[in-house]
C-alpha cells in the first residue's frame, strides 16, 4: 500500500513489528543518536526507533531509523518485509518504467495547523533538536527533503527539484546548507546568484517514506521527483501548495519550512559526522533564513544517523543509487545485467556485464563515471561476467581473485571530479578514479586460462527453492 504521511508507516511498521517504542526516559545525548547507531549495529530487520520520554524536553516526539533496514525497505515500497534485497532493487527497477505518474494536488494539508511568521519564527519552538554525533558542529536537519525552482524556468514542473541536503541550525531563523554542486539545488542558487537573487526554498520534514527516497536519488535534471514517488508508491503521490512560496511540497509532511538562501551570503558551516563514515570539516556554506515554519500540531521529527555503514542512510539511498546507473547505463550498453552500487551512495560500484568483444568491460567502467551521478561519485568501479551477481560478495570476490591480472585489468585515471564530502579527496573534489576489469577476457582478448569453468549444476536453482521451504517450515 503507498502510505500518505509518516505517521500512518509507522503505524504500519507497528503492525509488522518493525517499531520498537522506547518509553523509558533518555538523554537527548548521547542517548537518541547511540540509540540509532546500535540499529545499525544490531542486523539487517532492525526496527524503526521512536522516543517520547527524553529529558529536558517536556513534549518531544522523535523517529529515528525509519528505512534502516531492508524489511522497513520493503515496506516503505509496499512489499512483503521478507523481500530480498535483490528482489528489492528489481521491483525498484521494475517500477522505475511507471514514471512518470502525476502527482495528486490535496487542500487542508495537516502542516497547515499551526504557524509561525516573521520574528515570531524560532526552530528550537518547533524541533527537539539534538547532535548525531560527537564530533558535530552543531544540531543538523538531515532527513528534510528540500524543495526549490529554476530561477531560469520557474513553471516547468520537471525542474522543480526535491532532494535532500544537510542543514545546519545557526540560529532560531538560520540555516547553513550544503548545496553539492553537481546537484540540482546547486545549479538553482548559481542561477539565482548571477541575478544577484536570494533563491526562495521549501523544507519539509517528517514525509512519507518515499519521498524520502527519492529526494535522494540521481535523477534528470527535468525529472520529476513527485512523478517518480508517483511511479514507486503505484499511485499519485499527494502535494499542497506551500503558503509562502507557492511550491509544490509533500501533503502529508510534519514540518514546512519556507524562506530563502540569501544570495552571496556565506558561513562556516559543520563539522559533521557524514555518509563517509567521516568526519567532513567547517567550511563556507549559503545561509538559509526562514521566514515562516507551518508544521502539525505535536509533529514528530524525524531524523538520520549517520557513520560507519551500515546506517540507515545506507538503505534509504543504496537501491535508489544502483536503478538510476543500471538504466543510465543500459540504454547504451544493453549487455549490462545488474548495477550494486550500495556502498557510500555509489562511490564503490560492482557491474555484471555480457561483453561484446575484448575491452568491451573497460568501456562500461568509463561509462559509469561519466553518467550523471558518476561525475561526483563514483571513484571505484568493478566489472564481473553476467553470470556473477554484483550483490553477492564472496561471488564478486571470487571473479577479483581468479580474473584480474593487476598489470592489464586495473586502470587508474587520475584527476577526475568527485564530490568533496570524498574523505580520500587530495584536494577536496579531486580524485584519482579506479576500474578493475574482473570480467573473463573474450576475443581478441587470449589471455589467461579461463577455458573450463564451473557451473552451478542444473538442478541447483530447484533444490534452492527446496532449502528454503524446509528452512521455513522447521
Amino acid at each position: 500500500m503507498a502510505y500518505d504521511d509518516l505517521r500512518s508507516f509507522l503505524t504500519a511498521l507497528e503492525g509488522e513489528g518493525q517499531l520498537l517504542r522506547i518509553t523509558d526516559e533518555v538523554l537527548p545525548e548521547p542517548d537518541l543518536a547511540a540509540a540509532a547507531n546500535a540499529a545499525g549495529r544490531i542486523g539487517e530487520g532492525a526496527p524503526a526507533l521512536y522516543f517520547d520520554n527524553v529529558k529536558g524536553f517536556t513534549d518531544a516526539r522523535i523517529a529515528l531509523n525509519v528505512h534502516g533496514s531492508w524489511r522497513n525497505h520493503a515496506l516503505a515500497l509496499g512489499l512483503p518485509a521478507a523481500t530480498s534485497v535483490k528482489d528489492q532493487v528489481e521491483e525498484f527497477a521494475r517500477r522505475w518504467d511507471d514514471f512518470p505518474v502525476a502527482p495528486e494536488r490535496r487542500e487542508d494539508a495537516p502542516w497547515r495547523e499551526n504557524t509561525q511568521e516573521g520574528a515570531d519564527v524560532d526552530l528550537f519552538k518547533v524541533l527537539p533538536l539534538f547532535r548525531l554525533n560527537d564530533g558535530d558542529g552543531g544540531f543538523y536537519l538531515d532527513k528534510a527533503a528540500v524543495v526549490s525552482r529554476d530561477p531560469d524556468d520557474p513553471d516547468h514542473f520537471g525542474k522543480q527539484n526535491v532532494g535532500t541536503y544537510r542543514l545546519e541550525v545557526i540560529g532560531r531563523d538560520r540555516l547553513a546548507i550544503q548545496p553539492v554542486p553537481v546537484h540540482d539545488v546547486a545549479l538553482h542558487l548559481k542561477a539565482a546568484e548571477s541575478r544577484d537573487e536570494d533563491l526562495p526554498i521549501a523544507i519539509t520534514l517528517g514525509n512519507e517514506p518515499v519521498i524520502s527516497i527519492v529526494a535522494g536519488m540521481p535523477m534528470g535534471y527535468d525529472r520529476s521527483e513527485y512523478e517518480m514517488a508517483g511511479a514507486l508508491r503505484g499511485a499519485p503521490a499527494p502535494i499542497a501548495t506551500a503558503p509562502l512560496t507557492g511550491f509544490d511540497v509533500p501533503w502529508g509532511s510534519e514540518v514546512v519550512i519556507e524562506g530563502v538562501i540569501e544570495g552571496r551570503k556565506r558561513q562556516i558551516e559543520g563539522p559533521f559526522g557524514e555518509f563517509t563514515g567521516h568526519y567532513s570539516g567547517g567550511r563556507r556554506m549559503p545561509v538559509v533564513r526562514i521566514d515562516r515554519i507551518s508544521y502539525r500540531t505535536n509533529p514528530v521529527f524525524e531524523s538520520l544517523y549517520l557513520g560507519m555503514p551500515w546506517t540507515e542512510v545506507d538503505y534509504l539511498v543504496g537501491p535508489n543509487t544502483c536503478v538510476p546507473l543500471l538504466k543510465q547505463l543500459r540504454a547504451e550498453f544493453p549487455e549490462v545485467q545488474a548495477v550494486n552500487a550500495m556502498y557510500t551512495h555509489g562511490l564503490a560500484v560492482i557491474i555484471s556485464t555480457a561483453k561484446r568483444y575484448g575491452g568491451f568491460a573497460k568501456a562500461v567502467g568509463m561509462r559509469a563515471m561519466t553518467t550523471r551521478h558518476g561525475l561526483g561519485y563514483v571513484a571505484q568501479v568493478i566489472l564481473v561476467d553476467e553470470d556473477v551477481d554484483p550483490f553477492n560478495l564472496p561471488q564478486v570476490m571470487w571473479a577479483m581473485s581468479s580474473k584480474v591480472n593487476p598489470a592489464d585489468d586495473v586502470v587508474i585515471i587520475p584527476n577526475l571530479s568527485v564530490v568533496e564530502l570524498a574523505p580520500s579527496a587530495s584536494p577536496a573534489g579531486i580524485t584519482s578514479k579506479m576500474i578493475i576489469d574482473a570480467t573473463t577476457p573474450v576475443s581478441p582478448d587470449n589471455r589467461g586460462n579461463f577455458s573450463t569453468p564451473v557451473r552451478d549444476l542444473p538442478e541447483t536453482k530447484e533444490w534452492i527453492g527446496r532449502l528454503n521451504a524446509l528452512i521455513a517450515a522447521r
